[in-house]
């Protein structure tokens, strides 16, 4: 069985993320950039599907301009087989992804997709749902825990409520939630044969996808800051405040 993890390229996690002063989106010039923290946690599953046995192969598949390479490289430094860039420069949005995941998985003979459940710098929680739809494929969001059984994939997923385990046939897409596990650090003689490993580079339009935006971003804002807060010294005070600021 093949396993595919889509890896996206993000600001990192650890980085204050600063919006661009015509305020058309978030900075991300001299940033630093990573590998989005539910992809590298979806892409050591799939490593970890491999080890046991599980799995024959896993591909990490990125969709950007060229510098999406290196979080394809991380993937393949901590255990992936070979991966696929598919360069472009237009923005990418969920309905594309998904499209163009969908050709790699009919192209591949994909028998899993593993992802995370969203990626950090959009938050859409999109693109697996879509997958699914237009594979017409069984899919296990927000996975706490995959065993593989056959031809079949037992999966425990995070819900409001606390969880739920459910049975999914395979072939599939699985949405990785945080619990699932604690992602390795690549070593660093993997990081260097990483550079050698296979990867393919493709164009949208080697899949026949059209990718063009349906959604147009106006106005990017950070977050108005919040005001300063006040001591009251007795019950009776904060009931005059409250009652002040028209609370109640």
């Amino acid at each position: 069985m093949k396993i595919l993890v889509p890896v996206k390229r993000v600001v990192d996690y650890n980085v204050k993320v600063r919006v661009k002063s015509d305020n058309s989106a978030v900075e991300t010039a001299n940033v630093k950039m990573s590998m989005n923290p539910f992809d590298e946690i979806a892409a050591e599953e799939a490593i970890r599907l491999k080890e046991a046995g599980k799995a024959d192969e896993v591909i990490a598949v990125s969709i950007g301009n060229a510098k999406c390479e290196d979080v394809i490289r991380t993937a393949i430094a901590m255990g992936a087989d070979r991966g696929i860039l598919v360069k472009t420069d237009v923005e990418t949005q969920p309905l594309g992804v998904a499209k163009i995941l969908k050709a790699i998985v009919e192209q591949e003979g994909i028998g899993l997709v593993i992802m995370g459940k969203q990626a950090i710098d959009d938050d859409y929680n999109q693109t697996g749902q879509m997958l699914a739809a237009l594979l017409n494929r069984p899919q296990a969001t927000f996975a706490s825990k995959i065993t593989i059984n056959g031809d079949s994939a037992e999966v425990s997923r995070e819900v409001d409520a606390g969880s739920e385990t459910i049975k999914v046939n395979l072939p599939a897409v699985i949405t990785a939630d945080l619990r699932l596990n604690e992602p390795r650090y690549p070593a660093l003689p993997n990081i260097m044969k990483a550079r050698s490993k296979p990867m393919d580079t493709k164009t949208p339009e080697d899949y026949g996808v059209d990718i063009t935006p349906r959604i147009k971003t106006l106005k990017v804002e950070e977050p108005s800051k919040r005001k300063a807060g006040i001591k009251v010294e007795s019950t009776e005070e904060l009931v005059e405040k409250l009652k002040a600021a028209g609370v109640i």
